[in-house]
């Protein structure tokens, strides 16, 4: 939990800063690019508050109301992500650069009547806040790279695809997307903004902005998928459920695994619950203690084990 929260506060930082110097940028030089990465800015912002208050509910004690605790809070609070941020951020960014297409204006991105700053034109000031953009979201996507790369190796997942479709850990999946696309939409707006400025054409510039949207949303897309399948009620990869059901079916006095089923019921907690058959000649009292090896086992075997019920059946 220690090592999400470090993810988002860095991030928080990053983005807030980053959003001021980007619309300073558009106020200077009127660029639909930087605007559309202003849109980009405050929502990755505004994101990493949705997911600290997800971090601090779900943190909260089970209670008669929640008995499993508040762990899926963060499913929902990424969910808000990707579907009112993201999704916002996207369609505006979007619009705004259609209609800077469809309805072109003399930009100001490289001509002479651009404001000047000392003796540097203003769009001089949107290259160094993108750099800056690139650099500062570059730091912000290392800790969540390496946050995520250990759970790769804890889970023995083949790379960041199968992590990114199997991870329960919500927060830090939105914050290592969100600095990818951040890095890739400022680098998009860059190029744009140069384009405009070296041919004096401001179409590419409105390219850029639409581009910076449609990638937006395709990511608000994604990211409430796979917040949905958790949300639902996901079980363990189905290796992994399989060398629990290995490990039960292998105790002591077992005779059978009549049903045995996985959730998610927080970021990196699950629930097991089983029908279990026991040798019929055992006593009441030598199936609880087999009942308690079961789920001592069970939490040994993988550390994302928190709650085991096991039911006997005759």
């Amino acid at each position: 939990m220690a090592g999400n929260r470090s993810v988002v506060i860095a991030a928080l930082i990053a983005n807030g800063a980053i959003a001021v110097l980007k619309f300073a940028g558009f106020l200077l030089t009127g660029s639909a690019a930087m605007l559309s990465e202003t849109y980009h800015s405050i929502s990755d912002t505004g994101n990493q508050i949705f997911l600290l208050i997800g971090i601090r509910y779900g943190g909260k004690e089970a209670n008669r109301e929640h008995p499993f605790g508040y762990g899926k809070a963060q499913f929902f609070y990424s969910f808000l992500v990707s579907v009112f941020l993201f999704g916002i951020a996207g369609w505006e960014s979007a619009k705004h650069g259609y209609n800077a297409i469809v309805h072109p204006h003399a930009a100001e991105v490289g001509q002479a009547s651009l404001p000047v700053i000392g003796s540097f034109p203003g769009v001089w000031v949107n290259y160094a806040v993108l750099i800056g953009a690139i650099l500062f979201e570059g730091y912000a996507f290392r800790k969540a790279y390496i946050e995520m790369n250990r759970q790769i190796d804890d889970h023995g997942w083949s790379g960041f695809r199968e992590a990114f479709r199997k991870t329960s850990d919500v927060t830090t999946l939105t914050a290592l997307t969100e600095d990818t696309i951040a890095m890739v939409g400022a680098g998009i707006a860059l190029f744009g903004v140069y384009l405009s400025r070296a041919t004096g054409n401001p179409l590419y510039d409105a390219v850029a902005a639409l581009l910076v949207g449609l990638l937006l949303m395709g990511f608000a897309v994604a990211l409430a998928w796979e917040n949905k399948r958790l949300l639902l009620g996901e079980s363990l990869p189905a290796a992994e459920e399989r060398e629990l059901r290995e490990v039960a079916v292998g105790s002591d006095g077992v005779s059978d695994i009549i049903g045995f089923r996985t959730v998610y019921f927080g970021p990196e907690e699950v629930i097991v619950t089983s029908d279990v058959a026991f040798d019929s000649a055992l006593e009441t009292g030598t199936i609880d203690e087999r009942i308690t090896d079961i789920e001592n086992a069970l939490m040994e075997t993988n550390p994302q084990v928190r709650k085991v019920y096991i039911e006997p059946e005759a």
